[in-house]
């Protein structure tokens, strides 16, 4: 049976490696996306079928989505186009997978598991770097200690931003930090919290993020408190405490805009070199009442790099095993042997 998939939003940075991806795998999906200009060219480019439309109307969408069995949305920033896509797709019978690592979208989509295990179909944000690596890491720190109630996450890498992950951080920057706290994702400062960590190079000082595990990890391990860490310099920890006061001010449109104006002068995200040469450091530690610890550290491929190759495996996954619908994490939907595919020596 042929796999009838698409990739929306498939011209953007991610969405293009995918693309590319999918098709050196052989496979050939629909490339789809609102800007007929770029999306015609890059289907021109990999000789691939394109479809254009915008995500504007939700009866339009479902009309698209009509013969189509799985979509991946490439198209950030996510918070505003998940949730029409992933409604559509539970109209319409079609699995939903995203590259997102925004809290409030795997959140959404949690929220929608009741009807999508009504309608069979499958809903994975967080089908890249935003959550795959560092889920598996929970996934198997849990395993190792089924009693946690305390899980810290964190990554490094020395990879500069896509343009779309970039505007995804500027939109998130008026609202502060995160936290799982006792079960409950809580609205915490920027940099809460710093510690010294070794990602896998030596020990760096570390800062909280708002990273999306802070959602997606307690699905996939119910431990309760959780926090993920990227380093930081002791000298932008002490700005961003400071940035806490007035940190208002970033949800001001116009804010908003010149920041991202400042983000488009910018090169579209690393180059193939680039990718190669930063992998990604990802660290896990749990902890128990008792005080007991474990941690696991990992190289894994750069995060661009993961994103491109870890979409399309969870995607043909998806497409050839009979899986229940339903809201899932990358490792709740393939298990922790997701992250092997990644790792490198």
């Amino acid at each position: 049976m042929a796999l009838r998939w698409m990739i929306y939003g498939a011209y953007g940075y991610s969405g293009t490696l995918i693309s590319k991806q999918a098709k050196k795998r052989g496979y050939s999906p629909f490339l789809a996306g609102r800007n007929a200009n770029k999306l015609n060219s890059l289907a021109e480019q990999l000789e691939l079928p394109a479809r254009e439309f915008s995500l504007d109307n939700a009866e339009q969408i479902t009309e698209q989505l009509t013969d189509i069995d799985l979509v991946i949305n490439c198209a950030g920033p996510f918070s505003h186009t998940a949730a029409p896509l992933m409604n559509a797709c539970i109209t319409s019978h079609t699995h939903y997978l995203d590259i997102t690592g925004e809290i409030d979208i795997f959140e959404y989509a949690h929220q929608l598991n009741d009807k999508a295990q009504k309608n069979n179909v499958v809903l994975c944000p967080g089908v890249g770097f935003d959550v795959i690596p560092t889920d598996c890491v929970a996934a198997r720190l849990n395993a190792q200690m089924p009693d946690a109630t305390y899980l810290k996450l964190g990554f490094d890498s020395g990879s500069r931003m896509s343009r779309g992950t970039a505007k995804t951080s500027i939109e998130r920057l008026g609202q502060g930090g995160a936290a799982r706290i006792d079960g409950t994702i809580e609205q915490v400062p920027l940099a809460w919290k710093s510690q010294q960590i070794d990602f896998g190079q030596g020990k760096k000082m570390a800062m909280t993020i708002p990273w999306g595990d802070v959602s997606t990890a307690y699905y996939t391990t119910e431990i309760p408190n959780i926090e993920v860490y990227i380093p930081a310099s002791p000298r932008l920890i002490k700005r961003l405490k400071r940035l806490n006061w007035v940190r208002w001010i970033f949800n001001w449109q116009w804010v908003q805009r010149k920041l991202k104006e400042k983000v488009d002068a910018q090169s579209a995200g690393p180059d193939e070199q680039e990718r190669n040469d930063n992998p990604t450091f990802v660290w896990g530690e749990v902890s128990n009442t008792r005080g007991d610890r474990k941690e696991l550290r990992v190289k894994v491929k750069n995060g661009y790099s993961v994103t491109a190759e870890g979409a399309v495996e969870l995607a043909i996954f998806t497409l050839k095993n009979s899986t229940k619908g339903g809201f899932y994490t990358p490792s709740r939907l393939y298990g922790a042997k997701l992250l092997d595919n990644y790792v490198i020596d």
